[in-house]
């Protein structure tokens, strides 16, 4: 039997063009009508009756989709979504896309059918990449509600809770300026994802705000992950003067620390690194890497609160968009 995606495919339409097509919405137009109940009778569609009378009630539970479970940030924010999902009585169904738009958007279409009252979601690095958003307004325009977090896209009209990327940036390059650096390096292994283009913004305005000090940034940007040991070595090896390094993902400071040791240079005597990570890192490395917090449990809270606060809501309320404070934790890699 024919599914509503199929059909909507077969159409060359929206998934919720067909819906509403079906349900006899004044929003579509009457020739767009006819065609698609011309076509549902041709390939015999019959809709999910249990999914509709699912979606009409109340499930208590939310779809949580995230782009890897591997990555510790991701993970803590799981957590704090898991605790106050539990707290405010709601259970979790959780599906990992991988980075993988395919896996998204298949994920929000078997979660939608039915099984929960709304998404929470942080984007796949291809659906970033490929700039794809219409799985997004396919389950907006059946009413159901999606909070984005850390990696957002803008271009969506839902709640969102996020991290300053650029201030934060900002404030990390800048304190490598007012020790002195004069020749920074910027590692980005993140360059296609919203999150790594606002925090090499942030980089950029603090050298550009700071012509006095004197100071130069370069970017080295990393596709794979599996090359960043051996790229960030032979770029020290061909850049002497590199006495500062920020590192804008949650691996990449960790990495750097290690290959500039390695190199001979005294830390943070001769160079000075920052990195963006979480605290599962710290006991490995020595010295003591100076990080940016990124509070990931917080986000997963703030992120239940909101979504809930919208479930249950008897009137429409504004769009909600809400910035967490980070903190800069300078340890033993800075002055």
């Amino acid at each position: 039997m024919i599914t509503l995606k199929e059909l909507a495919e077969k159409l060359n339409v929206s998934i919720s063009t067909v819906s509403k097509a079906l349900n006899g919405s004044n929003e579509i137009g009457e020739a767009t009508v006819a065609r698609v109940k011309e076509t549902a009778k041709m390939y015999n569609y019959k809709p999910n009756r249990v999914a509709l009378s699912l979606k009409n009630s109340k499930t208590k539970t939310i779809g949580v989709i995230i782009p890897d479970i591997l990555n510790h940030y991701f993970a803590k924010v799981l957590y704090g979504i898991e605790k106050e999902s539990a707290k405010q009585g709601y259970n979790i169904i959780t599906c990992l896309s991988n980075e993988l738009y395919e896996k998204e958007a298949n994920s929000l279409e078997l979660l939608a059918n039915g099984s929960v009252d709304g998404f929470i979601m942080s984007i796949a690095e291809e659906t970033q990449i490929k700039k794809k958003t219409d799985h997004f307004k396919d389950i907006l325009d059946q009413k159901i509600p999606i909070l984005m977090f850390d990696r957002v896209a803008d271009e969506i009209d839902c709640d969102k809770v996020i991290m300053n990327d650029f201030q934060v940036a900002y404030d990390a390059t800048m304190q490598l300026i007012k020790e002195g650096r004069k020749n920074i390096l910027l590692i980005n292994n993140i360059d296609g994802l919203s999150v790594g283009k606002l925090r090499a913004k942030g980089c950029y305005k603090a050298i550009e705000d700071a012509k006095h000090y004197d100071s130069s940034l370069i970017e080295m940007k990393i596709a794979k992950i599996s090359c960043l040991e051996a790229e960030i070595e032979a770029f020290l090896n061909t850049h002497k003067t590199i006495d500062g390094i920020v590192a804008i993902d949650n691996i990449s400071g960790v990495v750097a620390l290690n290959s500039a040791k390695k190199k001979g240079y005294i830390i943070p005597k001769e160079m000075s690194i920052i990195g963006f990570s979480d605290d599962n890192v710290l006991p490995f490395t020595s010295p003591k890497l100076s990080t940016v917090a990124q509070h990931s449990d917080a986000i997963g809270e703030a992120s239940v609160q909101i979504l809930v606060n919208r479930l249950e809501s008897k009137e429409p309320t504004d769009t909600v968009i809400r910035t967490i404070d980070f903190s800069l934790n300078l340890r033993e890699t800075t002055l």
